[in-house]
């Protein structure tokens, strides 16, 4: 949280190496977003170093968009293997390391590619994931013409990437939801990674009416070495 206009504001450091070592761990339960455990091995190899990466692992790590992991983590390691099937695409896929990823991006190269406007562009992506196929097929002339006159590129190509973007346009999340969700999901490692006893005490108090979830945090609590003692009447009480 950065609110610099108000003064008991808690100013978090969202390139924190502390925090972003710690997800790239996969120790992430009760982290939001993070705590699953297909989650947790993604995390870890995916070893997010910025806000951006964990936004992208949020989108990659779903139905669809999941056949891109391996291609994305082979990316971000070494960012001279990416390669682009038209100069064109290179703004808009090299943050993501030559992935689609979000929704955005789809509407994006349909813009640039093929000269839709942004409301083209987004009705294009509603058929898409509705896989209305009348209308689909209109627009995938319309693109593979588009990308022709605009910028010389054969229908062949053009074929292809349209393709490509129906493929993910029926799963892709858009990049503001999944910000959305890496915010807090940095957030509550921030807290965890910083102070992991307080942390922890409020996520036992908030599941404390599922014995079962209980029971499993406070064995996620003696993992991390925290003690968890009993309750006594020298000790317990109100503050």
């Amino acid at each position: 949280y950065n609110d610099h206009t108000d003064p008991d504001a808690v100013l978090i450091d969202y390139n924190d190496k502390k925090v972003l070592d710690y997800i790239g761990t996969g120790r992430t339960e009760g982290v939001f977003q993070l705590e699953s455990a297909g989650m947790k091995n993604f995390m870890k190899e995916l070893k997010p170093q910025s806000l951006e990466d964990i936004i992208a692992g949020i989108s990659l790590y779903r139905p669809g968009p999941m056949d891109f992991i391996p291609q994305y983590i082979k990316g971000k390691n070494n960012p001279e293997s990416v390669t682009y099937d038209t100069p064109l695409l290179k703004p808009i896929l090299e943050p993501t390391y030559g992935c689609i990823v979000y929704q955005e991006q789809v509407m994006q190269i349909t813009s640039v590619l093929a000269g839709f406007s942004l409301g083209q562009a987004d009705i294009l992506r509603r058929a898409m994931g509705k896989k209305k196929a009348k209308e689909l097929d209109s627009m995938r002339e319309a693109f593979i013409d588009g990308a022709q006159q605009k910028h010389g590129i054969s229908p062949q190509l053009s074929s292809e990437i349209f393709a490509l973007l129906q493929h993910f346009a029926g799963y892709g999340f858009n990049k503001s939801h999944s910000a959305a969700y890496a915010l807090v999901a940095y957030q509550t490692a921030y807290l965890k990674a910083h102070w992991p006893a307080e942390f922890m005490a409020a996520f036992l108090t908030s599941v404390i009416s599922d014995s079962e979830k209980l029971s499993w945090y406070i064995s996620v609590c003696r993992s991390m070495g925290l003690k968890i003692l009993p309750p006594d009447v020298n000790e317990s009480g109100r503050s």
